[in-house]
């Protein structure tokens, strides 16, 4: 057999730059399990059709799990003559086994095939990336029960607002790595079908049974239109799109963890294995794996946008474009991965700075809220109560106080309807506990928000 399996059309060999720069071997042969994998279950199939003989199966199968040892055992060659991982399989596979082997391509072709290899090999990956969710999910929660008591400053505009649980801001994450791991989920179950079959285009002359393919590799169901089979990468893009929002998530932490763990802040301590130093500051401890991480962000938006224009424009079926699906995809694959398995283990062992994070809360007028909402229980509109507590914190700025420190007859020169139970309503815990509605800051509403998380993730 020739080298190339379309070399009968052909009159001159492929130059050799064109060769190398159409093969795409040094990227897709990480795909080798799962294009031996299908290919078993396609051997099984013909069989069982009586499209080859059971016993050419056999010496098929056998060759296959060979190659998949030689493989494993780093006593492969991969040839970039033959492009791809398929064409080096196969042609390792014929090598080993004779002419037989070349019967294993009957009734599909390398459009289907690939288009497989990728839902397998994606598959697998996404369950590996939810178990790293869980995990980042777990050290969240951890943080939370640990930290109960802690109060810190609320943030709008990054300006103080009002305080908050450090426990309901780990929460607020939670919530966050939650939704990401339904995306990947609801990702799982679109791209769960099975495209061999389908065959270069239009499927295929044999008597095949997709079905049983499916049951043999795992699928939910078979796809419905060969066109659409070879063509549709929408789960690729879909990862990808799952993958930038997460991304987004972590680099939106990576960015408080960083301001955090400044000496402005004092928020918290990340322990010296995520940190680096400086070349020639040596008090600098620079929280590099954050940094790192909001960084790896941009390139996964800008894989999910290489993907998007590759697809754009591209007419039905199979294009040579859709090669370059593989590197964008498998890129995002491992940079999400990376980023979450050190995102989780830098969460566990991240220290909490409690006593800092309660004098940040205490400053910044941070109860004027509460302050306003005591004079609207006291009959006074809204719109009335905010012009009042704006006057008592311009009167406080300019004496150099905090709220609390007022005295009554300080607060009554603003409104009457003040009175001496004012001060159950400005420190920071009566703030917190007061907003016990679900979603809310207060400590059992947060407890409860533990107890409910703690169950899913049973």
């Amino acid at each position: 057999m020739s080298e190339k399996p379309w070399a009968g059309r052909f009159t001159q060999p492929t130059d050799k730059f064109v060769e190398e720069f159409t093969a795409s071997i040094d990227f897709d042969k990480r795909m080798y399990r799962y294009d031996i994998q299908g290919s078993i279950a396609h051997a099984r199939m013909l069989a069982k059709q009586g499209i080859i003989a059971e016993e050419e199966a056999r010496t098929i199968i056998a060759g296959l799990e060979g190659i998949l040892a030689d493989i494993e055992a780093g006593n492969f060659a991969f040839k970039v003559s033959l492009e791809d991982i398929h064409m080096n399989i196969e042609a390792r596979l014929i090598e080993r086994i004779g002419a037989v082997g070349g019967k294993l391509h009957t009734a599909r072709s390398r459009n289907d095939q690939v288009a497989l290899d990728v839902r397998l090999y994606l598959r697998d990956e996404i369950k590996e990336i939810l178990g790293y969710l869980g995990r980042l999910k777990e050290s969240l929660l951890q943080q939370a029960e640990k930290n109960l008591a802690v109060i810190m400053p609320g943030y709008t505009h990054l300006q103080t607002a009002q305080p908050v649980l450090f426990s309901h801001h780990m929460l607020a994450y939670f919530e966050m790595i939650t939704r990401d791991a339904g995306r990947f989920q609801d990702v799982f179950k679109r791209l769960n079908v099975l495209p061999l079959g389908a065959g270069a285009l239009a499927g295929t002359t044999f008597p095949i049974d997709r079905e049983f393919v499916a049951e043999q590799l795992g699928f939910d169901g078979v796809t419905r239109n060969s066109l659409d089979s070879v063509s549709d990468r929408d789960f690729a893009l879909e990862f990808c799109g799952a993958s930038a929002i997460l991304m987004m998530h972590l680099s939106r932490l990576s960015e408080e963890l960083i301001l955090w763990s400044s000496a402005d802040f004092a928020f918290i301590e990340l322990t010296d294995a995520f940190c680096t130093g400086s070349s020639i500051m040596p008090q600098k401890k620079n929280p590099d794996v954050p940094e790192l991480v909001r960084g790896k962000t941009g390139r996964v938006y800008g894989n999910l946008i290489s993907l998007l224009t590759l697809m754009k424009s591209l007419p039905l079926a199979y294009n040579k474009d859709m090669q370059e699906d593989k590197e964008p995809l498998f890129d995002t694959i491992d940079t999400v991965k990376g980023s979450l398995k050190i995102f989780a283990d830098m969460i566990a062992l991240m220290q909490v700075r409690a006593e800092n994070m309660r004098l940040a809360a205490a400053r910044g007028f941070s109860t004027a809220t509460d302050v306003a909402d005591y004079v609207v229980r006291k009959g006074i509109p809204f719109r009335n109560a905010h012009e009042i507590v704006g006057k008592t914190v311009r009167y406080c700025i300019e004496h150099k106080k905090d709220i609390p420190e007022l005295s009554l007859d300080e607060f009554k020169q603003f409104s009457e309807v003040i009175e001496a139970d004012i001060y159950d309503y400005v420190t920071l815990e009566a703030s917190v506990n007061a907003r016990r509605a679900t979603g809310g800051t207060a400590r059992e509403a947060v407890e409860r928000e533990i107890a409910r998380a703690r169950k899913g993730m049973a």
